[in-house]
């Protein structure tokens, strides 16, 4: 059962520490050869150190972190040095001590050459596994560094200095997270996307090119070639991701005018000659498996994963984010129903099939036994007894929080009408589990229209205006996943549901606030709902987001404002003086992100109102857009240059 202030939260998950330990596969054939020698041991540490060196470039994606490394191992030949001159033989203690580090250079190694001549594209597109990989490499060699025998291996006090030094600085290391750079990850996202119509916009792709260093043909042909090493490495696994950068190999050809080549001529990959050429957008993809995510939960570091891995993960004895490397202050699991909605479109929209999961040896006798209690728990939700009610609802909503089959199974049965009558039953605790409950269905693209057609939308605002906080949330997580159908975005608007959002949106807890922002920017792109959202008061709270930096909402709160402000009653809701300052700070001072987003919007503005133009100059917006057409991402450049070309015309008037 689900505690309160909970939505659905399960206590598991995660998976094991060696992600990859594919880099670790010649270790054991480098022990057996080393364990009666200690000098050829110290000699192969001396010789994998000074190799590192002859690896050359590395990948922009994760160059600082590869420098980083390079310079702990350089930092490791004066100890290499003492040891090698040892005059006695190397006790076991400190044989052992250099078996441990060499195995720890080893791996560190494969992921530097792995950096230094990987596909970019791979790497720019699994960053956060390879962060993770990273990780995993500053554990070891942590480790390594734990119990370092300094007096029996005759180490000088000085580079006993270095060496702790060093192990500090490897515990940093490890609990430190990565910053990513969000444009890259942003304009991945827009090329991998088949919906997105910036799909078509060169600039982004000449951002990329640029940064991922693809921009002559020579660069692209080496990249293919790298591209083919790694799908033999794979040998037929982690199929959606190949396919994947296959894909984007493939536009950065078209783009620059290449023909496209046939990177699947090995016979090793016989099974993606079979498979579409659709690409998964990453987003939709766990950072620990790579593979599109069916029931995908958000950890207390507030990453989501598959609820499958993340679980593993927790079962492993783990209690960090294993993208973050963050302790986790608990290990529940809040379903993330936003995203699963986004995804189960997706796949409708692309005729792409979920994996199965494999929940139950005997599908058939399961499925049997799963029939017969949704059945028997569908005709109690009509039952004269409250608690019996109770019961059937609450069950249900367990059952149809697990698996897309249940959702279907409950919807087939009738399950639908009678909760959509609970919603109007003023029994709180039957009303949260109601509407959590049609928040699952609707997963299910057949079941959001089921549910509307049952006139599920005005009981489910009724619910978001009066219900308890938990049951406001998933009602607001509820009407976001509804008008995932266009026709529903008009029937929440029309249906009044506009005006609660807003008030959850002022008044609402964290998670209320998010799913209000979610469900408001999504109703928000009809036209109609765009006065409504006014008309309801949505600018002011919009406008407190921005201030509160603690609640890590700036950029939704950016996004929907540059949605409200194409209309003429929102331009002159929003257009104040103190929110044209707020826009220069951002545009001074805001993450990439926020400077694209503040730019965006200060031209719509402008475009529209020349004395917003007089507005941003007196608050000194003049210096910070001529720095950002400079320096800004390649959308942040092109509204700064508009913004400045619309100052140069007012000041010939």
């Amino acid at each position: 059962m689900a505690k309160d202030g909970e939505r659905d939260a399960d206590a598991d998950s995660e998976r094991n520490d060696d992600l990859d330990d594919e880099s670790t596969q010649g270790d054991d054939e480098t022990d057996d050869e080393s364990e009666d020698d200690e000098p050829d041991l110290v000699e192969e540490i001396q010789r994998v150190i000074e190799s590192v060196a002859q690896f050359g470039e590395y990948r922009r994606t994760q160059r600082k972190e590869c420098h980083n490394l390079v310079r702990r191992f350089k930092l490791l030949l004066p100890l290499v040095e003492e040891v090698r001159d040892l005059a006695e033989p190397i006790p076991e203690k400190g044989v052992a001590w250099l078996r441990n580090l060499r195995c720890a250079l080893l791996y560190a190694k494969e992921l530097l050459k792995l950096c230094s001549q990987g596909s970019k594209i791979h790497l720019a597109l699994e960053t956060e596994a390879i962060m993770i990989r990273f990780h995993s490499v500053y554990d070891k060699l942590s480790q390594a560094f734990d119990n370092v025998p300094c007096d029996q291996l005759g180490i000088s006090d000085e580079v006993q200095e270095q060496v702790e030094l060093m192990h500090v600085q490897l515990r940093r290391a490890r609990k430190r997270t990565d910053t990513q750079d969000i444009e890259l990850a942003m304009d991945m996202m827009v090329v991998f996307s088949e919906e997105d119509d910036r799909n078509a916009d060169n600039a982004i792709f000449e951002r990329l090119a640029k940064k991922l260093e693809l921009q002559k043909v020579d660069d692209l042909n080496i990249e293919t070639m790298a591209i083919r090493n790694l799908i033999k490495e794979r040998k037929g696994q982690q199929v959606e991701s190949t396919q994947r950068i296959i894909r984007v190999l493939n536009k950065f050809k078209r783009f620059v005018g290449m023909e496209e080549t046939n990177v699947l001529d090995d016979p090793v990959m016989p099974r993606l000659h079979k498979c579409t050429s659709l690409v998964i957008p990453h987003e939709f993809l766990c950072p620990i498996t790579l593979e599109i995510m069916t029931d995908p939960v958000i950890v207390a570091s507030g990453q989501t994963y598959e609820r499958e891995s993340i679980e593993k993960w927790f079962k492993s004895n783990h209690n960090t984010c294993p993208k973050t490397r963050e302790p986790l202050a608990h290990l529940s699991l809040a379903p993330n129903y936003a995203l699963r909605n986004l995804i189960a479109v997706w796949c409708e929209n692309n005729k792409f099939k979920l994996p199965k999961k494999d929940t139950c040896l005997d599908l058939e006798s399961c499925t049997i036994e799963t029939v017969e209690e949704i059945t028997s728990l569908v005709e109690s939700l009509s039952s004269i007894h409250l608690e019996e009610q109770r019961k059937a609802v609450e069950k249900i909503r367990m059952l149809s929080k697990e698996n897309a089959e249940n959702r279907v199974l409950i919807a087939e049965n009738g399950g639908i009408p009678p909760l959509v009558q609970l919603l109007s039953y003023p029994d709180s605790k039957l009303q949260e589990h109601a509407v959590t409950a049609l928040l699952n269905l609707s997963i299910d693209e057949g079941n959001k229209r089921l549910i509307s057609k049952e006139g599920a939308v005005p009981a489910i605002i009724e619910v978001l205006e009066n219900g308890s906080t938990v049951a406001k949330e998933n009602s607001a997580a509820a009407l976001f996943s509804l008008s995932m159908l266009d026709e529903n975005k008009e029937i929440v608007g029309i249906s009044n549901g506009i005006p609660p959002l807003v008030n959850l949106l002022l008044n609402g807890t964290i998670r209320g606030k998010k799913d209000a922002a979610t469900a408001l920017f999504n109703l928000s792109l009809v036209h109609a709902n765009k006065g409504r959202a006014i008309s309801a008061g949505i600018v002011p709270p919009l406008l407190q987001l921005l201030k509160d930096t603690n609640l890590g909402m700036i950029d939704e709160a950016l996004s929907i404002l540059l949605l409200l402000v194409s209309n003429p009653e929102g331009r002159q809701e929003i257009g104040q003086l103190s929110f044209i300052e707020t826009l220069v700070e951002f545009i001074r001072e805001g993450t990439p992100k926020n400077k694209e987003c503040a730019a965006s919007v200060l031209l719509e503005l402008c475009i529209n109102n020349s004395s917003f133009i007089l507005a941003a100059l007196q608050f000194g917006a003049y210096e910070h857009l001529i720095e950002i057409k400079e320096n800004g991402t390649n959308r942040a450049q092109r509204k700064a240059n508009a913004i400045l070309e619309l100052i140069c015309r007012s000041e010939q008037i």
